[in-house]
């Protein structure tokens, strides 16, 4: 999972900070740092902060590509 802030549409309502504060930190009063690749144990988290956020400023890249040495198990 990637994650990227349109930090120029960004109002620093902090929303993203309160719902997942292992992701998204406010620096100072306008700030917002954050994770790019944070986690899978974050997901629930990172949905729930980006659905909140007011001005719609995250974007969560869902990659579904299988990592190297990692195969799929599928029955046939």
């Amino acid at each position: 999972m990637r994650l990227v802030v349109d930090l120029n549409r960004c109002q620093g309502y902090a929303q993203c900070a309160f719902l997942a504060p292992d992701v998204f930190a406010m620096h100072g009063d306008e700030g917002l740092l954050y994770h790019p690749e944070p986690d899978e144990t974050q997901r629930e988290f990172v949905a729930q902060a980006a659905a909140a956020c007011p001005v719609q400023a995250i974007l969560v890249d869902q990659l579904d590509e299988v990592a190297p040495g990692k195969e799929t198990s599928r029955e046939q």
